[in-house]
Formats: C-alpha cells, sequence, structure tokens
C-alpha cells in the first residue's frame, strides 16, 4: 500500500512540535473506544520533524510549506518528512514564504513619530517584500491631521489605509489587500496589531495590551509568531511588537530601501561615481536633494557602514588564513591556528596515571 503523503502550511512552532495546517480538509469516519463510528473533519495535524531532518540540520518555520507522511487521525498527530525550498525568510521575526508586510502605527495614542516610522519602513523594505502600511485609530484625530499624515506618507512612497479598531473604519477596504500569501503585521507595541487581528478573525480573540501612560506605548501582548487563517483566503502572522528593529542592510543597499531615493535612480540620470553612497557631499548625486526623508538616510547610512564592517570582522574572523605583515612592510597570509582548549585533567585520568606510575 503506498504510503500517504500530505501537504501543508506550519503555522506554529513551540518545542519540538510545529501545528500544520493540511491544503485540505479530510473527512474520515473514525472508531471510538466502544467501536461506533463517527465522522471528523481533520485540517490540521500536530508534528513533529523526522530524525532525517534533524541530521542534516532543516529547521522549520512557521510559514514552511511542508510534506507529512504517515499521518495518525486518531491523535492528529504526523511527522513531516520533506520541507520545500522558501521564496524567503524574515529574520526578525522567523517566517518563511512572506507576500508582504502590513506595518501598523497609530495616529494617536502612541502619537506617530516620524522618525521610527521610517526605520520601520526601511526595515521592512531591506526584506524585499511588499509593504503596505496602515494607520490605526483613525477615530482620534481630526481630519486635518489625517490629511496632513496622508499627503506626508505618500510622498514617502506609501499611501496610508486609514483605519480604526474601535469603530471598525477601513477594515473591509484593508482585509481586500490581505486575501492572498502570507502577511507578516508588524509594528509597535500598543498601536493595535492584535486588535485588528481580532476583526479580520472573528472568535480568535487575541490578548490584547493597553498603553502605559508612563512610557507612552504598549506591552508586548505577543510572545511567539503564529499563522492565522482568513476567512477569505490567506495567512496572518502577528508578531511581537520591538521599539528599535535593528537595520540589517550595508551602504550599497541602503538607498533601495527609500522609494524617494528608487525613484531619482529610475528617472535615468547616474551619479558621477558608480560607488556613490549619497552623502551630503559627493559631488554630481541624483539622489542627495531636499527631500524630508533624506536626514534619515544619511542618519542610516552611518549604521549601515558599521553593519558592514562587522560583516567583514566575521568573515575575517572564520577565514581559515590570516594576513600577516612583514618586517619590510609587506603582507603574507598564513594558515589560522586553531584556538587550544585548556581544559583541567579529570580526577579519575589523574588517578588512572597514578596507578599506572605505581604499577612501574
Amino acid at each position: 500500500m503506498a504510503m500517504l503523503a500530505l501537504i501543508g502550511t506550519v503555522l506554529a512552532v513551540q518545542a519540538n512540535f510545529y501545528r500544520v495546517r493540511l491544503d485540505q480538509t479530510f473527512c474520515l469516519d473514525l472508531l471510538d473506544e466502544s467501536g461506533k463510528t463517527y465522522s471528523q473533519f481533520i485540517d490540521e495535524l500536530l508534528c513533529t520533524r523526522r530524525a532525517r531532518l534533524k541530521k542534516i540540520g532543516q529547521q522549520i518555520c512557521v510559514g514552511d510549506r511542508v510534506t507529512i507522511e504517515e499521518p495518525d487521525w486518531h491523535g492528529k498527530r504526523g511527522a513531516i518528512s520533506e520541507v520545500d525550498p522558501r521564496r524567503n525568510l524574515l529574520d526578525r521575526p522567523t517566517v518563511a514564504n512572506v507576500d508582504r508586510i502590513l506595518l501598523v502605527f497609530a495616529l494617536a495614542e502612541p502619537n506617530l513619530d516620524p522618525h521610527q516610522l521610517s526605520r520601520f519602513l526601511v526595515k521592512a523594505e531591506s526584506t524585499q517584500v511588499e509593504v503596505l502600511l496602515c494607520l490605526n485609530k483613525r477615530d482620534l484625530v481630526s481630519d486635518q491631521v489625517w490629511d496632513d499624515w496622508r499627503d506626508r506618507l505618500t510622498l514617502w512612497g506609501y499611501p496610508p489605509i486609514a483605519i480604526s479598531t474601535y469603530n471598525n473604519q477601513g477594515i473591509e477596504e484593508l482585509a481586500q489587500h490581505l486575501q492572498t500569501g502570507v502577511t507578516v503585521v508588524a509594528g509597535l507595541s500598543g498601536v493595535g496589531k492584535s486588535s485588528l487581528i481580532n476583526l479580520l478573525i472573528p472568535n480568535l480573540q487575541v490578548r490584547v495590551g493597553e498603553v502605559s501612560q508612563r512610557l507612552g506605548h504598549g506591552r508586548h501582548t505577543t510572545r511567539h509568531v503564529e499563522l492565522f487563517a482568513l476567512a477569505a483566503g490567506g495567512y496572518l502572522a502577528d508578531t511581537p511588537g520591538f521599539m528599535q528593529p535593528n537595520l540589517t542592510v550595508t551602504p550599497q543597499e541602503l538607498a533601495d530601501c527609500f522609494p524617494e531615493a528608487r525613484q531619482r535612480l529610475a528617472a535615468g540620470d547616474l551619479c558621477h561615481f558608480n560607488n556613490c553612497l549619497h552623502r551630503r557631499d559627493e559631488p554630481d548625486c541624483v539622489v542627495r536633494g531636499d527631500w524630508e526623508r533624506y536626514e534619515h538616510y544619511c542618519a542610516y547610512l552611518e549604521e549601515a557602514i558599521v553593519y558592514q564592517q562587522k560583516l567583514k570582522n566575521t568573515t575575517n574572523a572564520d577565514a581559515s588564513v590570516k594576513v600577516k605583515d612583514t618586517s619590510d612592510g609587506k603582507q603574507q597570509q598564513e594558515p589560522r591556528l586553531l584556538k587550544k582548549r585548556y581544559r583541567r585533567e579529570s580526577r579519575r585520568s589523574e588517578h588512572q596515571n597514578l596507578d599506572y606510575d605505581e604499577e612501574q
């Protein structure tokens, strides 16, 4: 009899177990303890990882597409035997095969900080997936405040969607953008990410936190990454809120994380130097200008330079050869010696050596 293989998506990872949603729902006739037949619909299995995958170091992440063999329908269990190649993998949070990032910020409580928002946008752009921006708590600000932010962010390259989890404003419009693929919801703590997910997926009841009056931001209510299936299709991934995401881009990649810079580079004109980093003092630079976020770009450029240096230091530390300066001012390569680990000899070994010496 051929082995039954199932295909599914990993919804959550907890310890050494993986909750997998199957691509199709199975209606099975099962026997209870008394021998009576009953029907049950099964679309999820709790799985472990095959020893072969563990042996080759294959990690399984939320969002992975996997193959399950020999399911135990009574226990709703299975074993993951294969992991499909990933289209992409986000590092923080760790989610595979992401189609878009839904960046959620609040217009008030906490107030919208353009520097924080810009940093999150650059981090999202560095993943090279679609970025969708929505601004929550529309009910707390005037029409003029909303119009100002909408026009300002549109110039940044991110026409925002106004929503309110209090009166459901804009929720249906936003849901239309999320009907396919995997969407990662990200943003500051306390901006209403969990409340938004509760509206998009009724009866889910994700834990909701409050904004601290003293600190001016929310507390973390999401502790781990999990995919939630949307009724109209697609998945949502709720992620823990962060105050300051790390920027992991090189200086050469940074300009691509700003739509304003991409627009200037795509206009046809090129910078005078091929390796131009678009600093204030570089001549004939087409990116440098009076666009609002250019100051943000310059600040992030310094971080990108430091990040690139760390990458070089890591590469040099892992290299099998090292460069050494000679007495005549030249450089030569030498094999890198492995560090010797000094460990105290065990007492049992010491006693064995003493016994051997006495016999001699």
